[in-house]
């Protein structure tokens, strides 16, 4: 099992799905001698913020699953080690990975669109949050908010919401909510704001 994990581990990541996803709980703890295997292949899922929801996914040549407990089994692990060795792989590879910063007159834009399936799921990440503040409202005039869409797995979106300029959130709204309904894989239309470092839904 030590041998399947150890070769398994570097394809594991967090990925965010729509709040309702149904799911097996990540934290239930399994008796597999009294259990068995069967009846597990409901995907592994946690609870994210603002009611969205947390799986695991295993990546592979071509290919990529949902985690389920039967994963687990195999692997020899537990939903710990799961969820802390994806965060890990994730962080690694949001360390790497690109943003793309727009200007428009005094609004900002800040986006992560890489198309590797990783991109929704960095919101999860501290210091992604950190970073994304730091980008936006630390120079920006005093009380600019920090909005954030996740139209889809594909997509995160971030712009400043400065005290002047009230319409900014309905057109970053108005653009998540024309993402997602034609996304592959949708997310929410919600708009989420950071407020003193965590994700909560954008109130006006």
């Amino acid at each position: 099992m030590a041998d399947v994990w150890a070769a398994t581990r570097e394809g594991v990541f967090p990925v965010l799905l729509p709040p309702g996803t149904q799911g097996e709980a990540a934290e239930r703890p399994h008796d597999w001698a009294t259990e068995g295997i069967q009846a597990h292949a409901q995907p592994l899922v946690t609870e994210g913020p603002c009611g969205l929801i947390v799986g695991f996914t295993l990546e592979g040549s071509g290919f990529e699953v949902l985690v389920n407990a039967e994963h687990l089994h195999a692997w020899g692990i537990d939903a710990v080690e799961l969820a802390t060795t994806a965060g890990r792989n994730l962080a690694a590879w949001s360390a790497k990975a690109p943003w793309t910063d727009e200007m428009s007159g005094s609004r900002r834009l800040v986006s992560s669109e890489t198309g590797d399936g990783h991109d929704a799921a960095r919101i999860i990440l501290p210091e992604v949050k950190v970073q994304l503040l730091g980008r936006l409202a630390a120079d920006a005039p005093p009380g600019t908010r920090v909005l954030v869409g996740l139209p889809d797995r594909d997509l995160l979106v971030a712009g400043a919401l400065r005290p002047d300029d009230a319409e900014f959130a309905a057109l970053l709204h108005d653009f998540v909510i024309e993402h997602s309904a034609a996304a592959d894989q949708p997310i929410d239309r919600r708009l989420f704001e950071l407020r003193e470092g965590e994700l909560v839904e954008f109130a006006g």
